[in-house]
């Protein structure tokens, strides 16, 4: 066999600092939950505010634990919660940081990278209004932010842990926060 000429080889794109796309953070999946405390109609109402905000169908969270104080038992209902991945995440991420006039406190950034803060009220989103059968019901949104290749740590086969050079800083995360979402971090 000969060795293909080189005129049938593609030409390589130029290589420039910070131009490898696999070193992109990106948005793993966003958790929105809406925790009450108690089942019944406060519990139903929580999972429809997500399923109008997301458009998802949203999944009931259960209590881990007796607590005889606030009267839970384990294995009740108490909460409601959706993952969001991929552009359905994006939007509403972007939806949420400007309910919250795309300001964030640094702190609410953990040593890896991702970020949650809490919405008190559904109202505060765009084309939202106050149902007063509803009420006010507010909820965490929690941001995974990583890089390309992080399934290593949910595959079947050859799980292993995230490495650092997977993982994403404080720094690196406000920085793309910033960029991309138009973020302002309150100092």
């Amino acid at each position: 066999m000969s060795a293909p000429s080189a005129a049938a080889v593609p030409p390589s794109p130029p290589s420039s600092p910070g131009a490898n796309p696999l070193r992109d953070l990106r948005i793993v999946k966003i958790v929105v939950n809406a925790g009450v405390g108690e089942s019944g109609e406060p519990r139903t109402k929580a999972h429809h505010v997500l399923e109008m905000l997301t458009h998802q169908k949203p999944v009931a969270t259960r209590a881990r634990t007796t607590n005889r104080d606030f009267g839970i038992r384990a294995g009740q209902e108490i909460g409601a919660k959706v993952t969001l991945r991929g552009k359905a995440a994006v939007e509403f991420l972007d939806r949420a940081l400007e309910s919250r006039d795309r300001q964030l406190d640094p702190l609410s950034i953990d040593p890896n990278g991702n970020v949650s803060f809490g919405v008190p009220d559904y109202t505060d989103f765009t084309g939202m209004k106050y149902d007063p059968e509803i009420g006010i019901r507010g909820m965490d949104v929690c941001v995974e932010i990583g890089r390309a290749g992080w399934r290593i740590r949910e595959r079947t086969l050859a799980r292993r842990r995230i490495p650092a050079t997977l993982r994403a800083t404080r720094e690196e995360t406000r920085k793309f926060l910033a960029e991309r979402f138009r973020v302002v971090f309150l100092e």
